[in-house]
């Protein structure tokens, strides 16, 4: 144990207090890393009444309408791949100028509460706006493997792999969805 003047600093507070400052400086809040925790904090996040979302800088619920459509984006993303789809709908239908991210992750959501087609649909509106989205042709190939539709999800699979190659993150996690493994996102 270290002292600096009245205070006494273990070595373990200076490297949690030397986490949040390296956290403030680059605009990230997760400090799983210093903790050994994964990296999707979307778990881990407050709840908050609709109309609301949890700002990690702020440590409190903030108003949707206050916020950027990219905090809002990254809040929808993180609740939904924790699996709190409702959670993730309520802020993603609150961004103002949506893209092919925010309408792939709201499919996504869809999808996981069970409208399929609605999923679907937002998938394709995805596409329109980017149709080389690698993420969406994922879980659009994902959504066609759930049922059975494998000659579709190959497809999608083969969109995959022109866009970002067979290493790919999305390539490996629909190919495994294409031969039956359990979804893992």
């Amino acid at each position: 144990m270290t002292h600096q003047g009245n205070f006494h600093f273990s070595s373990r507070t200076s490297f949690f207090a030397a986490a949040m400052l390296v956290a403030g400086l680059f605009g990230s809040a997760d400090t799983s890393f210093a903790f050994g925790g994964g990296g999707n904090t979307g778990s881990q996040t407050p709840s908050c009444k609709t109309g609301y979302h949890w700002d990690i800088k702020k440590n409190r619920c903030i108003r949707n309408q206050h916020t950027s459509d990219n905090q809002l984006y990254q809040s929808g993303h993180d609740l939904a791949l924790a699996g709190r789809y409702q959670e993730a709908l309520d802020i993603l239908g609150d961004v103002k100028h949506p893209d092919s991210m925010t309408l792939t992750m709201i499919g996504y959501a869809t999808r996981k509460l069970g409208d399929y087609d609605g999923g679907l649909a937002y998938y394709q509106k995805a596409l329109t706006l980017d149709p080389n989205n690698v993420n969406t042709h994922e879980y659009l190939g994902e959504a066609y493997a759930e049922k059975g539709k494998t000659d579709l999800a190959k497809v999608e699979l083969a969109k995959v792999e022109a866009v970002c190659g067979t290493a790919c993150e999305q390539y490996v996690d629909l190919a495994s969805a294409i031969e039956g493994k359990p979804d893992l996102d």
